[in-house]
Formats: structure tokens, sequence, C-alpha cells
């Protein structure tokens, strides 16, 4: 939970991962706050699906501020390259009650962090085309989730 923003007083934290089958991509749905902490986020071998990984798609749903849009852009790119994924990353634009502003900055990323589709300040709809080839390829040329170490989560 974002402590700056005292959601530890409001809301209870999660206490699982979740990744869910969709049209034949896996998804690992976040919010906001987890795209700063890598292991949570860390693409890992599904236990259940000997040889594939847990997901294909991490999908980030946000409320970051104009005033940190640099580490929102960074941290998007920094998942989808560690992770070997794309990201979809999807965040408000125009000022809260609070007087904070968003920037929106909502993304689509291909596994080497290169933006198939960016958003500015603007309310729009973006619609990008993932391919499953192509993040396949990929995931044989540069076989970088072999050598990853093997860890589990466990409970605070």
């Amino acid at each position: 939970l974002f402590r700056y923003g005292n959601e530890h007083l409001r809301y209870a934290a999660g206490s699982e991962r979740l990744s869910v089958e969709w049209k034949g991509w896996r998804i690992n749905p976040q919010v906001c706050y987890d795209l700063r902490f890598p292991v949570f986020c860390r693409n890992r071998f599904d236990v259940e699906r000997p040889g594939q990984l847990d997901f294909d798609l991490q999908l980030f749903v946000a409320n970051w501020p104009a005033a940190r849009a640099y580490a929102w852009k960074t941290l998007l790119r920094a998942r989808a390259i560690e992770n070997l994924c794309y990201v979809v990353g999807v965040n408000r634009v125009g000022r809260d009650g609070n007087g904070l502003d968003y920037s929106g900055n909502s993304a689509v990323l291909d596994f080497l962090g290169t933006p198939l589709s960016e958003c500015t300040d603007a309310e729009v709809v973006s619609t990008t085309t993932l391919l499953a080839s192509e993040l396949a390829a990929h995931r044989e040329r540069f076989p970088a989730m072999l050598d990853a170490d093997r860890f589990e989560i466990l409970d605070a």
C-alpha cells in the first residue's frame, strides 16, 4: 500500500498474486504502486505449465501524479524488459480533488520496452495489436528467463 498517500489507513493489502487467461493470453493485472516492486511483478515459470512463464502481458492501472511521470515511464519500460512480456500502463489524466495533476502517459510497450502506443495528458481511447508470435520468437531468441533465480514470495 502507498503509505505516502495514507492508503494503509483505508485499504488492506492483497495477499495473492494473480494471473488470468483471456483469449490465449496470460495476463498479470497490477495496481499503480506495484510497479515500484519488481520482485512482486517478476515473471516466473508457471508450476502448472512446465516451461511456460506466468504471464505474457502485465497490466498496470494507475493514479501516478505528473510529478512522478518520469518514474512511471521508466518503470513500465523496466518491467517489460525484465519480464520478457508486453506491458500496458493505464494512468489517469486531469486534476484530482486534492489539487494533484495527472499527466496520463498511458502506454503499451513491447518485450524490449519499445513503445507501441503512447498517450499524453488527454483522455483518449487507443487500440494496439499485440502479436503473440513476436513475443514467442523473442523469448526463443533471448531466453533470459532460463537464467533467472528461482524464488518464492513469502507472506509478511
